[in-house]
């Protein structure tokens, strides 16, 4: 969904308040491929800060269907995002540094889904888990170790060690 922008960015101090709803089924990064449970329609709040300029700020709220990284039990994960960006006409001369990065901007237009995505990316978790102290699953066996302990060996060696183990198990004198 494309949102005009052209009357804040050409008009000095006004604002608009504008909600779009978000078309995106899923969000696909790097990690995986989430479903999305459930949205809320994004808001915005268009500012012009100077000729050429504006500040979007606004809010969305987003729930994922995913899977623990431990124990892999699916999991829903809900993401608020609350963001406050500036944005340039495409004709306006800006140092780099004033405005963030465009690639959501089409001309005089405001493309949400790339928005969002932009901002869901930056503010996605490193580590999805069911639970705080999740035990994960069993590299042996396979068993979910939140449910029940499994009694598989799972001691490892210290790999700096392993000198020294290589030296005890041909039987060598130290």
């Amino acid at each position: 969904m494309l949102v005009n922008l052209s009357d804040v960015l050409t008009s000095e101090g006004r604002q608009v308040r504008k909600s779009a709803d978000l078309e995106m089924t899923s969000f696909e990064c790097r990690t995986g491929s989430y479903g999305i449970i459930e949205k809320s329609p994004v808001s915005f709040l268009f500012t012009n800060i100077e000729e050429g300029k504006a500040r979007v700020e606004g809010n969305v709220r987003l729930r994922f269907r995913a899977v623990c990284d431990r124990c892999l039990t699916e999991v829903p994960v809900t993401l608020v995002l609350d963001f406050d960006r500036v944005v340039a006409a495409p004709d306006v001369e800006t140092e780099e540094e004033e405005i963030d990065d465009l690639s959501f901007m089409e001309g005089y237009q405001l493309n949400v889904e790339t928005f969002v995505y932009n901002e869901m990316i930056g503010n996605w978790p490193a580590k999805i888990l069911c639970k705080e102290d999740c035990k994960g699953i069993c590299p042996k066996c396979g068993q979910n170790l939140n449910i029940k302990d499994c009694g598989c060996d799972t001691f490892v060696p210290d790999p700096r060690m392993a000198a020294i183990q290589d030296i005890f198990n041909a039987g060598k004198e130290v």
